[in-house]
């Protein structure tokens, strides 16, 4: 898998370009075509497979023709499977005196996780360190409190504004600045959201091809709303559509007893609802039958939590019958995210079954 090379790229939301460069380099000797559109999203096509082409007049009723007859957009059934590329970061927007970086997020990230943190900038990666006044120098009620970040500085090492802006000009972005590792049986890197859903991605479409055309596409601004999805899907004009992403894990230990989002080592986590969808009941069941026939381990996303580029894709043109799947990720939208690796290979053998029995 790919998945640390994408982990260690820095690709904040409208910034995906090192990100892309790996992606189109490991796909293209894969695919029978790929492009960049307009808005940075990678768009590969995958054609069904001549023993498909030829066999097709022999093969009843399926699932996706099923799909496909409902749908108005004519032409051979398609389906679309997508991962965005970009992660949340910062963006800098201006600096003080004595030369500290002003920011501002680019993406959900919690004010709680940004003191002290190492960060990025730029092109060069030149590093930088979250700034916060010394804890001899505050107050008790004062630590009680996660400190805004627009009362943070980036921290890169000069004395002056002149010199801070000369080295991070206005909207350069900023991203974590983690290196993918192992944790024990787990691993841990950042950005998982949604370098892991890429990776699998990636996998998908490095195997043999599937009995339809495949579009495969790596979206862009996911994070700030769901910009790139819709485009894509509307240039690919899909049967149906597969999104594949890191969800929240949150099964550690915790006070009162509730059911957690998803667990680790559980398997691919099935959205049936989230706060930007809800999914094709008749995609969910064949995920789930599939699963169960193969003895893959599933487990069910707790619906209402979150949202995915399945808020785009299955509102563009007539509609497109959508469902996300997921791989389980502790500390999502923070510096560092871990996920079991089985619940990687797990996601990618039942995403390859199920599509090839679509």
């Amino acid at each position: 898998m790919i998945l640390e090379k994408l982990s260690n790229a820095a690709g904040v939301s409208g910034n995906e370009d090192a990100v892309r460069d790996i992606i189109l380099e490991t796909i293209k000797p894969h695919v029978d075509e790929v492009t960049v559109d307009s808005m940075g999203n990678v768009i590969a096509f995958k054609a069904k497979s001549a023993e498909k082409r030829r066999a097709e007049t022999r093969h009843g009723e399926t699932l996706l023709t099923t799909l496909h007859a409902a749908a108005t957009g004519g032409g051979e059934p398609r389906v679309m499977l997508a991962a965005h590329m970009d992660e949340v970061g910062v963006m800098v927007t201006g600096y003080t005196a004595e030369g500290g970086i002003k920011f501002r997020y680019v993406g959900g990230i919690d004010d709680r996780i940004m003191p002290g943190l190492r960060v990025q900038l730029g092109k060069d990666n030149i590093v930088g360190v979250v700034g916060l006044k010394a804890i001899h120098k505050t107050k008790p009620a004062d630590r009680e409190c996660s400190t805004p970040y627009d009362s943070l500085v980036i921290d890169v090492g000069v004395t002056s504004s002149s010199e801070a802006e000369s080295i991070a000009p206005l909207g350069t972005y900023g991203a974590f600045m983690t290196e993918y590792r192992k944790l024990g049986r787990l691993v841990s890197g950042k950005a998982f959201d949604d370098r892991v859903g890429c990776s699998v991605l990636a996998e998908l479409l490095q195997g043999k091809a599937y009995p339809f055309d495949l579009y495969g596409v790596f979206t862009v601004q996911e994070e700030v709303g769901l910009r790139g999805a819709g485009i894509a899907a509307h240039r690919a004009d899909p049967t149906c559509a597969f999104i594949l992403e890191g969800a929240i894990c949150d099964d550690l230990p915790r006070k009162k007893d509730q059911s957690p989002t998803t667990r680790l080592g559980h398997g691919p986590a099935i959205s049936i609802m989230d706060r930007s969808a809800i999914a094709d009941r008749r995609l969910v069941d064949h995920l789930t039958a599939v699963a169960e026939r193969e003895g893959i381990p599933y487990q069910f996303k707790q619906p209402g939590i979150g949202g995915t580029d399945v808020g785009s894709i299955h509102l563009t043109r007539e509609g497109v019958p959508s469902v996300a799947v997921s791989v389980p990720c502790r500390y999502i939208h923070a510096p560092v995210a871990a996920l079991d690796p089985t619940d990687y290979r797990n996601t990618v053998k039942l995403m390859d079954t199920a599509l090839r029995e679509l």
